[in-house]
């Protein structure tokens, strides 16, 4: 096992590669579901639970599946995934299910997991595809969570489902016009961020070896 790309792998769909912020998939959903809080974290476990599994299944047939038929048999295996979160959300959690349930069933063609499972799952093995696949759906449900937060607070003077006294409400802020500027909002930060943290860390290589020099020069 490469601990660097198992590292590189777990990193990527949170930072780099973070769907939502940076390749810029999967925007209905996050437009839609991002009303709460908690909404966001429910669309993102459920998107994050097919990611793996169908990850793991199509790492484990990509030598099986014919070229010419793979994406077929990729929806066929992620509707496989979708059909028992919707079983277990209709069974446990009938609420959450009326409210999000027409996305459940777009997961099946959610652009986020046919990409992987066209350009990493069916090209990978399924240990590094399983780790892709939690990646991608962290870095999914962590996007919608940050929208949702904003969203919920400024549209119900809320957190989490509590209310915050005192905070003037927004009720415009829980359609979707106001969710793509918030939307738009959040994807400028962390791009800003990342794009920091990318030249520090640029800066901090190139004067590891100078360092590394000047200690040298020193001794002698």
């Amino acid at each position: 096992m490469d601990k660097a790309k198992c590292k590189e792998t777990l990193l990527g769909g949170l930072l780099r590669n973070n769907p939502t912020f940076v390749l810029v998939l999967g925007t209905c959903p996050t437009i839609a579901t991002t009303t709460s809080l908690f909404n966001s974290f429910a669309m993102g476990v459920a998107t994050t639970f097919v990611l793996l599994f169908s990850n793991l299944f199509i790492s484990l047939l990509r030598h099986i599946i014919p070229d010419r038929v793979r994406i077929p048999c990729y929806i066929v295996i992620i509707s496989t995934f979708v059909i028992i979160v919707q079983m277990v959300m209709k069974r446990f959690l009938p609420d959450l299910y009326s409210s999000i349930g027409t996305f459940i069933d777009l997961i099946v063609v959610n652009c986020i997991i046919l990409a992987r499972a066209e350009s990493y799952a069916s090209c990978n093995k399924p240990l590094y595809s399983m780790l892709d696949g939690v990646s991608m759906g962290l870095g999914f449900t962590c996007a919608l969570c940050m929208i949702g937060i904003v969203r919920e607070f400024l549209a119900g003077g809320s957190f989490a489902g509590f209310a915050i006294p005192g905070f003037p409400v927004m009720g415009a802020a829980a359609s979707n016009m106001f969710g793509f500027i918030v939307f738009g909002c959040m994807m400028a930060l962390f791009n800003f961020l990342v794009q920091k943290w990318n030249a520090r860390a640029k800066r901090a290589e190139k004067a590891l070896p100078l360092a590394r020099e000047g200690a040298e020069v020193g001794k002698c």
